[in-house]
Order: C-alpha cells, then structure tokens, then sequence
C-alpha cells in the first residue's frame, strides 16, 4: 500500500510558509488552519493580503515556495460591509511532486508537475520515498484572501500571468461579480451572454437574484425584461 503525506508533514511545511513570509511586513497576515471535512484534516496556510501587495505575494509563492497552480477564484459583495464591502478569495495549490499517493521511491529528476517518463512506449512509474521529502516538495494548499472598501470599481491586480489556472476564474468573477483584475489581458464575459447590459453582474447583491419571494422566474429589475412566455411561470 502506496504511503501518504503525514499531517505532521503537512503542519512543517505550512510553518515553513510562516517563518518566511513575514518580509512582507502588515500588507500580509498568515495563519494556519486545518480542513474541517474529509477524511483527514490537514493543515494550509490562511493569508490575508493587501491587494496592493497581491502581485508581489504571488510571485514570491511561485518562485520562492514553488506554488504552482491557480484552482480557484472567487468574489463576494458584502454591501452591509463598510470596511470590506468587496471580498477576493484565491485558492492556490503547491502540487509538489507527481502524484505523492502512488510512489514508493525516491527519483530527484520526477520532482515536480512532469510528465512521466516513457520506456519502450509505456509510461514509466514516478517513484518518490515519502518520508524523505523536503519541505519545499510537500504538497500544502493556500487560501488567500483580499478585502476591498466601498467602491463603485472593485478592483485588484490580475496574476493570470503568473498562474494558467487564474485566467479563466478571473473572467469568472469579473463576469459574475464585477471585480475587475487589473492587467488581465482579453477580459470578456465567459458565461453571460456577450450582450449583457454593460455594468450588470448578477452576483452583486442589489440584483435581487433570489427573485422576488422566491416565486417569478426572472427579475425585471435586471433590465433584461420578463419573457413573454414565461408570463406568469413560478420557479
């Protein structure tokens, strides 16, 4: 039976995140949490940052702590909320070696997002010894968080550049939330129509997108008007 990552391994990676990550000074705060479903409860790095500061955090987890995949972006408008009416918050993954699940050995050359080795057209297994893994190569997960004040143009720098994985969530809280990612090159609506009235993002809470109690299928007040045919309809 192939072995795991330890929780012990997971928790000395995530302090090693900590004990370097305070050059940035204020602009970022971190912290270490632990999953609270699944099967395991493992430990990531929780870190809240300044969205001035975000580009530059970025960078130093890609090169520095090798933090190598976007997987998720998303936005939130808190219009109760004064001080942070506009939240981002960023998963991001450091996959550390290819796939730690299903290796028994160590193999320095296979560290890393690689494709595997092909010998006599068959694909040749990634074999790292678990127990020897450095720190940099343990595989931890990141949640980023960024806070912005009451503003008609939420905005926050892009990292589409840095991360593959951040350009099409980044069109995705745009297009949805109206936050929009300073620098991201092709911005466009992804999954409302291209017509969409400009300035319209149906995640922004004075949409009303619960509809009116629940009932009518479409919101007039969206300015897209209510469909003939669906006159009278209820959800």
């Amino acid at each position: 039976m192939a072995k795991e990552v330890s929780a012990a391994q997971f928790q000395a990676a995530a302090e090693d995140i900590l004990a370097d990550i305070t050059d940035f000074g204020d602009a970022v705060q971190a912290e270490i949490r632990n999953h609270t479903g699944g099967r395991r409860k493992n430990a990531y790095v929780y870190i809240e940052v300044a969205a001035s500061e975000w580009r530059n955090l970025a960078k130093w987890l890609k090169k520095s702590k090798k933090v190598d995949h976007c997987s998720m972006i998303t936005g939130i408008h808190w219009p109760d909320n004064s001080d942070a009416t506009w939240q981002v918050v960023v998963h991001l993954m450091r996959s550390g070696v290819k796939n730690p699940g299903f290796v028994v050995s160590l193999d320095n050359e296979d560290l890393g997002k690689k494709n595997p080795k092909i010998n006599k057209k068959m694909l040749k297994e990634t074999r790292v010894d678990i127990e020897s893994l450095k720190l940099i190569e343990t595989p931890l997960e990141f949640e980023i968080s960024m806070t912005i004040p009451e503003t008609r143009t939420p905005s926050v720098p892009s990292v589409a550049d840095i991360w593959v994985g951040a350009d099409w969530n980044e069109k995705e809280t745009w297009d949805l939330v109206g936050i929009d990612f300073e620098g991201h090159k092709g911005m466009r609506r992804v999954l409302l129509p291209h017509d969409t009235p400009t300035g319209y993002h149906p995640l922004q809470k004075q949409h009303k997108l619960r509809y009116h109690d629940f009932n009518e299928m479409y919101d007039d007040a969206q300015g897209f008007g209510r469909k003939p045919e669906d006159s009278g309809r209820v959800k």
